[in-house]
């Protein structure tokens, strides 16, 4: 009699697609997704009643015209929030899968856990920097106890690993470094961006402390007087807020920096259009907007860290994120230099080959496979 060998199945929970409308580790979980239901080899369960998140099918969202409204209030979206997790918590208990790749760090389902479990390790910042963050959040405790449990271990970068064995003692069989992956043959869409400046340095992302946000504001404004037509403009981390918005006026940069809201072909036409692209974090555990930048064929000016250099290798330029005056020349000498900024562009769609997403996908499927029974 033929025996029908059934399709191991992937539980992923709601974390982060619940935290999340938009970002990088939503992005990552929503193309591992993605990619298994274009194969034969696995099916998945993700354990959300509802998410707004924008990397999801939208079939998973049907209930976005009634709920969405209601979601502005952080009273209800916190309620969303309980809900979720105790539906993922609910199919972890069921059992109905092979192998639990959780979206966060939060040990929720520890004590209901008796299948195989994958966790990514996405940075070591609150370990490396934790000057930088509030003393009683337990995110740090929460990961030791994700990483104790875990059956494999994704590391996201070759940095990454070797921070995480720095400050865990971890059997290094269990991590496996998969780089984050790019559409490479996907051509880039663009939209227009109301009022864009003729002449802008672009920053993505958060603002926190450890972004180094603040150094890049004192180094404009140095360079402002030099270029007066140039401005910035940020996109993601969130509106600006009070102290952000205090800080641009003390320096006089009100008028010179703004932040925009932008869709993902919108993305694609501030990478484009910029002067530059500066990331200037003091510490990242890989930096999936260098790949954006490469392929929208944008200058990238980069703080000289580990994790930057294993990524972006010759393709960018560096500064020493901790040197204001570094930080000044490496920039100006990218903005006064057309030529250079092309040269870079040229390495960076070179470098860009490496990081194809069906690779990364493949890696992990691999892993998965090794996993399930």
């Amino acid at each position: 009699m033929l025996k029908i060998q059934r399709m191991p199945k992937v539980l992923f929970d709601h974390q982060k697609f619940t935290s999340q409308r938009y970002g990088g580790i939503s992005r990552y979980f929503a193309n591992i997704i993605q990619h298994m239901t274009q194969t034969s080899e696995f099916s998945s369960v993700l354990g959300i009643l509802y998410s707004q998140n924008h990397y999801l099918n939208p079939a998973a969202r049907g209930l976005d015209t009634i709920l969405s409204p209601l979601l502005k209030h952080q009273r209800l979206n916190a309620q969303l929030y309980k809900a979720n997790e105790a539906y993922s918590k609910y199919l972890v208990k069921q059992g109905n899968y092979d192998l639990f790749h959780p979206t966060y760090y939060d040990p929720y389902f520890l004590k209901v856990l008796n299948k195989p479990l994958v966790s990514t390790i996405h940075d070591m910042t609150y370990e490396k920097l934790p000057e930088y963050f509030w003393a009683q959040d337990p995110l740090t405790y929460h990961k030791r106890l994700q990483i104790e449990r875990a059956d494999a271990i994704i590391a996201i970068s070759e940095t990454t690993k070797k921070d995480l064995m720095h400050f865990h003692e971890v059997d290094e069989s269990k991590i496996s470094v998969i780089y984050h992956g790019i559409d490479l043959q996907e051509p880039l869409k663009f939209a227009p961006v109301t009022n864009l400046p003729e002449e802008y340095l672009l920053y993505v992302g958060d603002r926190s402390g450890y972004k180094n946000f603040y150094l890049f504001i004192d180094a404009f404004k140095v360079l402002s007087h030099k270029y007066p037509k140039l401005q910035v403009i940020l996109t993601g981390g969130g509106a600006l807020g009070i102290a952000d918005q205090e800080l641009l006026r003390r320096q006089s940069l009100s008028s010179r920096i703004r932040h925009v809201h932008v869709s993902d072909q919108q993305l694609n036409t501030l990478y484009r259009d910029a002067q530059l692209f500066v990331y200037p974090s003091l510490y990242e555990g890989f930096g999936l907007p260098i790949l954006e930048a490469f392929k929208a064929n944008c200058p990238i000016l980069l703080s000289d860290t580990p994790c930057f250099k294993e990524i972006a290798e010759d393709a960018v330029a560096y500064f020493d994120p901790y040197s204001l005056e570094d930080f000044i020349v490496q920039m100006d000498l990218l903005l006064s230099n057309y030529e250079q900024r092309k040269a870079y562009v040229t390495r960076g769609k070179v470098r860009l080959e490496a990081f194809p997403i069906e690779k990364s996908i493949a890696q992990t499927l691999d892993l998965y496979s090794r996993l399930c029974p």
